[in-house]
Formats: C-alpha cells, sequence, structure tokens
C-alpha cells in the first residue's frame, strides 16, 4: 500500500506516524522517497527508506512501547510541522522527549524529508535515570 496523492500532507504526516508507532517501519516507509532525507539534528542524518530503518529500528526493538504524542501539527502547502511528545516504555517506565518535526511531502504524496528537533540531555537523563544511574 502506497502513499495516496488524494491525501493531504497532514494526511500523509499521521499514517507515517501511525505506522512508526505500530512499529511497521516498513509500512511506514512506502510513504517516503527512495532519497528521503532524515535528519535526527542532534545525532545526524540517515538517507533513504534504510537510514529510517535503521535508526527507527533500533529505537523501536529495544523498547515495548512508542507514542508520538501529537500536541499540535500545522501544514502549509507541502510542510507539515508538529510539536510532540515521542514516549518509549522501557521496562515499565517511560521516556518522554519534546520534539519539534518538520516533514515535506511531495505531489505523488510521498515524504521527502523528516526533521526532527530535540534536546539530547534530555534524552540522555531520562535513559540514565532508568538504567539506573
Amino acid at each position: 500500500m502506497t502513499a495516496s496523492h488524494t491525501q493531504t500532507p497532514d494526511q500523509i504526516v499521521a499514517t507515517f506516524i501511525d505506522r512508526i508507532v505500530a512499529k511497521d517501519l516498513d509500512g511506514a516507509c512506502e510513504l517516503v522517497t527512495d532519497d528521503v532525507e532524515y535528519d535526527n539534528v542532534p545525532m545526524g542524518k540517515n538517507a533513504g527508506p534504510d537510514g529510517i530503518k535503521a535508526v527507527l529500528g533500533a529505537m523501536v526493538d529495544g523498547v515495548g512501547t512508542v507514542e508520538f504524542v501529537i500536541h499540535r501539527q500545522v501544514s502549509i502547502g507541502n510542510l507539515v510541522v508538529n510539536e510532540r511528545t515521542d514516549r518509549f516504555e522501557v521496562n515499565g517506565a517511560w521516556i518522554d522527549l519534546p520534539v519539534a518535526g518538520f516533514f515535506e511531502v511531495n505531489e505523488q504524496g510521498l515524504i521527502t524529508l523528516w526533521r526532527d528537533y530535540f534536546d539530547v540531555p534530555t534524552l540522555m537523563d531520562q535513559m540514565q535515570k532508568i538504567a539506573g544511574g
């Protein structure tokens, strides 16, 4: 199943996020271009569906539950911006990471850019607490 060009960019991004939360990385990557840029700003860039799967695969395989709680989402043309909290359940404890995400969607209804901004010390502090340190 691929993206429908009858969907709005908001709907495409929402479907993409729903598939990530369901840990369906193959399904999520059906909604991106072959040369998509995934820029996890504080951590670095990855290219293509395989780049996304490499980063997200390591993330979702190590956690029980994934939630992306979207607080606000706006779109202008092909640009979708959301403010969200990415939540990861690890051994009964939760990591809550505030994120600002930017997505660009092309005319074929595929995501060409996914850029997330977040604070690495916030992530590391929570991971350390879960690890008991």
